[in-house]
């Protein structure tokens, strides 16, 4: 993964939301089918720099970080979802429906679920050119 991101690094640049949360219906327990948990959502977008370079300081010249926080809301607001590697791996198809992002990583935890532990989570890393491999 190292060596993935360094070559990503040299013609991207790396955007990323840390800590975004959402109340979300997740989970197949017994309490978790009750009510919305929290979910928090770590996100990084590689944009290649002809995206992310502003030749004229405007919002319109690169990928909005609105786009990052509105996919994983609308996502999240389909109706109960099972699995976090279900709502990852959607989040990551959404992110990489932009043109401009060359590839993602997502994060997704429950914070709440245990108590005994900090947060319990899935990660994914997609290229757009595994996109379709999600």
């Amino acid at each position: 993964m190292q060596n993935l991101e360094a070559q990503l690094l040299r013609d991207c640049r790396k955007l990323f939301l840390r800590g975004f949360e959402l109340q979300v219906r997740i989970g197949i327990h017994d309490f978790e089918l009750q009510a919305p948990q929290r979910m928090r959502f770590d996100v990084d977008l590689y944009v290649p720099y002809a995206h992310s370079s502003p030749t004229q300081d405007r919002i319109d010249e690169i990928v909005d970080y609105d786009f990052v926080r509105d996919t994983i809301r609308r996502l999240c607001e389909t109706g109960h979802i099972n699995l976090q590697e279900t709502l990852c791996d959607a989040i990551a198809r959404g992110l990489l429906a932009n043109t401009q992002v060359a590839a993602v990583r997502v994060s997704t935890c429950k914070p709440d679920v245990y108590p005994d532990c900090d947060a319990v989570g899935v990660e994914v890393f997609r290229l757009r050119d595994a996109a379709s491999a999600v």
